[in-house]
């Protein structure tokens, strides 16, 4: 059986595809939005807590800078060939540069269960590639704009630019958390960790049932004209696993960690990107990025990705590491 969280957002796409009156309100969705936001952020900064003496600094750079380099990448790929609109392909660069916080439990499980060590720091990997990609895009958008802004004859400096992407509320609740949870550790959290980090399934089972009708608005008829993306959603996971396990054979990190991260870089958000996106980005049709993301690349990269992300690794790994 799939995650529970993923049947919610089975019940919202079978809602919106049957036309029902269902609906999140939007001041509902605008809390559960905040509250995963800032959750992830906390629980990402407290894997840092009590860890930092001994990182590997260089090592989670690169790895960082992956959420970089993979939305910029395909961007391009987005706009020429598969044929979006400048917020869509934002967006979706967006959210296939971020990861899947629901596949990295999947991988985790995965690697434990055929005993493939893990580094100490592979749970900060996450957060690593959270965040990154979702600055750099929103950074993008606000450049495009800002660029057919000054041909009208109007300046915009790149450092508002750059502020406007760095405040944006995803980015400050995201960070934010990230180093109240490092500042403050387990302990520190103690009193609100049963509400915020035992409520986290709850919180996303009940974002994913908004997700599910924003996709059946998109899915409803199947969106045919948008074969590319779709066909674009099912094959990308293959080929970013490959930077991912390219980057960690370079590194020569543990199989495990091979594993996790490239599952990490074959998947995409569908929790901070599109909340995020949303509320930066508002004509983006975050529907569409849900269809893709959630809707085909989710199960592909789960059900079939990483089985043969392990097979590739087995084979590249010296005999008896893998």
């Amino acid at each position: 059986m799939p995650d529970i969280v993923i049947a919610f957002f089975a019940l919202g796409l079978l809602a919106g595809w049957v036309k029902s009156d269902l609906k999140v309100p939007e001041s509902i969705y605008e809390t559960l939005s905040i509250l995963l936001m800032l959750t992830l952020g906390v629980k990402g900064g407290m894997a840092l807590h009590g860890h930092t003496d001994n990182l590997n600094l260089m090592a989670l750079a690169l790895i960082a800078a992956l959420g970089i380099i993979i939305p910029l990448g395909i961007y391009p790929l987005l706009r020429r060939v598969i044929r979006l609109s400048q917020a869509d392909a934002v967006s979706i660069a967006a959210h296939y540069g971020s990861v899947s916080a629901g596949t990295f439990a999947v991988v985790i499980a995965m690697a434990a269960h055929i005993g493939w060590p893990l580094a100490p720091e592979t749970t900060l990997y996450l957060v690593l590639l959270e965040l990154p990609a979702i600055i750099v895009m929103l950074w993008w958008h606000r450049f495009l704009l800002a660029k057919r802004v000054q041909t009208r004859g109007q300046n915009v400096s790149s450092g508002s630019i750059l502020h406007e992407a760095l405040t944006s509320r995803g980015v400050v609740l995201l960070v934010g958390g990230v180093i109240i949870g490092w500042a403050y550790g387990p302990q520190g959290l103690a009193d609100i960790t049963p509400v915020l980090l035992g409520g986290f399934k709850t919180l996303l089972a009940l974002f994913l049932l908004e997700m599910g009708l924003s996709t059946a608005k998109v899915c409803r008829p199947l969106p045919v004209k948008h074969w590319r993306l779709m066909v674009f959603a099912a094959l990308a996971p293959f080929a970013l696993a490959w930077v991912g396990i390219g980057v960690g054979l370079y590194l020569a990190l543990p199989a495990g960690s091979i594993l996790v991260l490239a599952a990490l870089t074959a998947s995409s958000s569908y929790i901070a990107a599109p909340a995020a996106i949303k509320a930066a980005i508002p004509e983006a049709n975050i529907g569409l990025a849900m269809l893709a993301a959630l809707g085909i690349t989710f199960p592909v990269n789960v059900l079939i990705g990483l089985p043969l992300y392990h097979r590739w690794i087995s084979a590249l790994l010296p005999s008896g590491m893998g």
